[in-house]
């Protein structure tokens, strides 16, 4: 069974979002999506200014097996890229919720979000 924390919501294509207040979130990959993705071994993400779109990939990531586009939840500016996933991708694999891809502020929309409950009904249909 995956791990869905709490505190936090969740996108169709398996982003978290983690609201640091009204208009700043976090985002990275559930657990679901490093599980299915398999053993990370490269991310490509935006830089600190750039504008993300909500439904739109603003990066990608890497496994043994694919790459798969991370897709942004939201639309605003991105205000922090984790730098250190760029040397350890394989950290996303260890914990997916510790290790956040960016920061967006200025958020101006939002895809269509589940709630923990929601998410995990929706990754056992997935699971099937």
């Amino acid at each position: 069974m995956n791990k869905i924390l709490e505190n936090l919501f969740y996108a169709k294509t398996h982003e978290w979002v983690e609201f640091i207040d009204e208009t700043t979130v976090r985002i990275g990959i559930s657990d679901f999506a490093q599980q299915e993705l398999g053993d990370l071994v490269f991310i490509n993400l935006p830089e600190i200014g750039d504008g993300v779109t909500a439904g739109v990939a603003f990066g990608d990531v890497e496994s043994v097996k694919a790459v798969s586009d991370i897709v942004s939840p939201v639309t605003g500016t991105v205000s922090a890229v984790n730098k250190e996933l760029l040397n350890s991708p394989e950290w996303i694999n260890e914990d997916s919720y510790e290790n956040w891809f960016i920061e967006v502020k200025d958020i101006t929309e939002k895809s269509e979000l589940m709630n923990p409950a929601e998410y995990k009904e929706y990754c056992e249909k997935e699971a099937h």
